[in-house]
């Protein structure tokens, strides 16, 4: 039988561990709450660099999504652009290496850089040479490891006849084309660096065209969405959510590769942008889906 010593001695240790337990429960409730705070500010942030997107451009059906990482409350430097232009829709989703400030300022960089040339210059190439001309100059002003800047990007050019796809991929991951149930990853046929290690090649620009059946989606995305992972280290697959039958609504089918994604990781380690679009059959769908950014 304990003795009343003991019995005093065993409460008082049970009010400690209490009294600890509720503290650090507390603790560990304020640092979710920071760090949630922290992570809306960030992709408040990153939203408002980025540029406002129509719903609809020249008959086709325009949707982007964004959702900051949930490890690192910190401004990303994923991105995406889209601009009517004399030669045709012009696109650009692109993964600034990095977080902070410095990665805010090659976005800022590479989207007023991509505006310019979009409007100005005739083909994805003399845009792509643009592009890399401006990150160029801005690493040459930087003296701490300018070759450690760089970008992936896709650039899209949808011509004022849209039955094709014209793409420049600079070392990203590859679209998807969704179409009747179908995804079919737009690999290019050559790999090229990345966006400001243009140096470290010739001037040479590979573009590949692709057909663009009316109903059919264009999905860009970074890369923060293949490199989430599940419990068991799985990364991320795009195209089995995407592989039924959809409307041709670019909204649904971002949303349902984002369901997907929710489903099969519990945090995204990197920032994920998306941005689609739909080639939108005559009498289909009137809603491009863009909800509020």
């Amino acid at each position: 039988m304990s003795s009343p010593a003991q019995i005093s001695s065993g409460s008082r240790t049970l009010a400690v561990l209490t009294v600890v337990a509720a503290l650090l429960n507390r603790m560990f409730a304020r640092e979710r709450e920071q760090l949630r705070t922290a992570r809306q500010v960030a992709e408040a942030v990153q939203r408002a660099v980025l540029p406002a997107m129509p719903d609809r451009v020249r008959g086709l059906a325009v949707a982007t999504r964004y959702q900051a990482a949930q490890e690192e409350a910190l401004i990303g430097g994923d991105l995406y652009a889209v601009h009517d232009t004399p030669h045709g829709l012009r696109m650009m989703i692109g993964d600034v290496r990095g977080k902070g400030m410095q990665a805010v300022t090659l976005v800022n960089t590479l989207l007023g850089s991509f505006h310019a040339a979009a409007l100005q210059l005739p083909d994805l190439p003399a845009i792509v040479r643009g592009v890399e001309v401006q990150l160029q100059d801005v690493k040459s002003r930087r003296a701490d490891a300018p070759y450690e800047d760089f970008v992936t990007a896709v650039l899209v050019e949808i011509p004022p006849d849209p039955r094709v796809l014209r793409v420049a991929n600079r070392g990203h991951p590859a679209p998807l084309m969704v179409h009747e149930g179908e995804v079919t990853a737009l690999e290019p046929r050559e790999p090229s660096l990345p966006l400001g290690l243009g140096d470290l090649a010739g001037p040479d620009v590979p573009v590949d065209e692709f057909a663009w059946p009316p109903g059919a989606t264009l999905v860009l995305f970074t890369d923060g969405i293949i490199e989430a992972r599940d419990r068991n280290g799985v990364f991320f697959d795009p195209v089995p959510p995407l592989t039924v039958p959809l409307p041709p609504n670019p909204g649904a089918v971002l949303d349902t590769m984002l369901a997907a994604l929710s489903r099969h990781t519990e945090e995204l380690e990197d920032d994920a942008a998306a941005l689609a679009v739909t080639h939108v059959p005559a009498g289909g769908e009137r809603d491009g889906g863009t909800r509020p950014r």
